[in-house]
């Protein structure tokens, strides 16, 4: 019997209709067009308005119905929903619970998945545990952060790089050597000090000083971020080719997390990568947290190839970071 391997047999998308453009940020923080997308690359981003909905659960629950009317499949065959997201719509009913039920997938359990920007990369990796086993067939994998609802838009330093967005994919058993290769996954604790949101948990639950402190926003200090963004996710990227004997030749995409312009250029030349093999949608969405890597392959599916080799990397707070092999199986 071969080998079953997990392969993405399917791809959803949303973002909200809302655009906010570096022009209206300059209205609102002390900062310019030319400043930020020099910076970051980052040109306008999208927002979740009250009146297309409330948290992230809308924005999973939208890709995840986008995915199911394209590939035309019945809900109620998905095993399991895992939602990679570090905005959940609260703290602690299941937003992937939520947006099962929502989508009919009544016969699927669900749960949430949180480890910032590497959400989603660590979520492939667990998520093809579950098909590997042999004992499920449909696994739903959703990356979605409404991250306006933690941004202080007094705070240049993080206003001007987060949108809201979210992407889906269907993992589903291959015997053809397709889908999930190989992952490289790390982790330092000691980076939740550059990179984060001290209110809203155990160690400082909400209270009026919190709120009025405006610890219940994410911060971050930016150098030594970018600084450790550079060095891990190129180096993950780096790493997961010289363990598979990979050549620049050999990738046929690079899958970046979205995080910064320069970032992405520093993992792509680590890698020997032209820029015609790297997915960027930085510059119309920003940093969507978990929602970065399954938009770029909603952006670019009409332009994967089955048996593509491709290189996922992030980097996330906390710190997370890693990179993930995949052959593309459609």
């Amino acid at each position: 019997m071969n080998k079953i391997t997990a392969a993405i047999t399917a791809v959803g998308g949303y973002v909200p209709k809302f655009v906010m453009t570096n022009k209206m940020l300059e209205e609102i923080v002390d900062t310019n067009d030319e400043w930020i997308t020099t910076r970051t690359g980052i040109k306008e981003r999208r927002v979740l308005k009250e009146d297309e909905g409330e948290g992230t659960s809308f924005l999973a629950i939208k890709a995840a119905e986008d995915l199911i009317a394209k590939k035309n499949i019945n809900p109620e065959e998905i095993d399991l929903v895992v939602v990679a997201t570090a905005t959940p719509d609260n703290m602690v009913a299941s937003t992937a619970a939520f947006v099962a039920s929502e989508i009919g997938a009544k016969n699927a359990f669900a749960y949430d998945l949180l480890a910032a920007c590497s959400s989603f990369l660590f979520g492939i990796s667990t998520v093809a545990g579950y098909i590997e086993s042999g004992r499920y067939k449909k696994v739903l994998l959703i990356g979605a952060d409404k991250m306006s609802s933690i941004l202080d838009y007094e705070d240049r330093t993080t206003c001007i790089i987060f949108g809201d967005g979210a992407g889906a994919v269907l993992f589903e058993p291959n015997t053809e050597g397709l889908g999930l290769q190989d992952e490289f996954l790390r982790a330092d604790g000691s980076g939740r000090q550059f990179l984060g949101m001290e209110g809203g948990g155990s160690l400082m639950p909400a209270t009026i000083e919190s709120v009025t402190n405006k610890k219940h926003y994410i911060f971050q200090e930016g150098r030594t971020v970018f600084k450790f963004a550079v060095s891990n996710m190129a180096g993950a990227a780096a790493e997961i080719m010289e363990r598979n004997s990979l050549t620049h030749e050999d990738v046929d995409w690079l899958v970046p997390h979205q995080a910064n312009k320069r970032i992405i250029d520093a993992t792509s030349n680590r890698m020997g990568l032209d820029s015609d093999k790297v997915m960027m949608n930085i510059q119309k969405y920003g940093n969507t947290t978990s929602g970065t890597l399954p938009l770029l392959l909603w952006d670019y599916e009409k332009q994967l190839k089955k048996g593509d080799n491709l290189v996922f990397a992030a980097f996330g707070g906390g710190f997370t970071w890693g990179s993930i092999y995949l052959k593309w199986a459609y």
